[in-house]
Formats: C-alpha cells, structure tokens, sequence
C-alpha cells in the first residue's frame, strides 16, 4: 500500500496572505515527518525548501440539533521555498 504524503493544499485566508512572503500550507497524512513532505514537495512543484513546520490539528465535536458526530482531525505543513521561487497551487498535477 501506498503512504500517502500530500493530500491537498490547504486554501484559507491566511495561507493565501503568507503565500506572498513564501510560505504554503498543505495537508499532509497523519503519519508523514518533515523529512518526507520536503522530498514529496520538492518533487511535485520542483522547488527548493527551505523549512517545513508541522501542525496536528485536533477532532472537534459537532452538533446539528440533536445529532452529534465528530469532525476528523487532520495534520497539515507549513514549507517555506527558496527566495525568489514560487508554487502555483492552483493547477492539479
């Protein structure tokens, strides 16, 4: 089976304001490191990384009336590219 590195990139308002100073975010499956979200990012985009933060973001409870379920969590990369590179989120590849 497969590991799955990246899942998407992760599109907010403030990832589309730090997309400007270098910095994209992207989520990542649960059991990946820094180490192979760098190589699957370099080899994707064809860019060079400088720093990859990494974020677990938590479950959270959810109600709709009387119904409840939970919202899965999810873990997501912060990667800083090189000065002067750019990452084109928007086409699929």
């Amino acid at each position: 089976m497969k590991k799955i590195i990246l899942t998407k990139p992760h599109i907010s308002e403030k990832s589309t304001v730090i997309a400007e100073d270098g910095f994209y975010v992207f989520k990542v499956g649960k059991d990946t490191n820094k180490a192979e979200i760098k190589e699957a990012v370099e080899k994707m985009y064809k860019v060079n990384i400088v720093s990859v933060r990494v974020i677990s973001v938590p479950s959270k409870k959810r109600r709709v009336g009387r119904i409840e379920g939970i919202r899965s969590g999810y873990k997501k990369a912060i990667v800083k590219v090189k000065q002067g590179e750019r990452i084109d989120i928007t086409s699929s590849k």
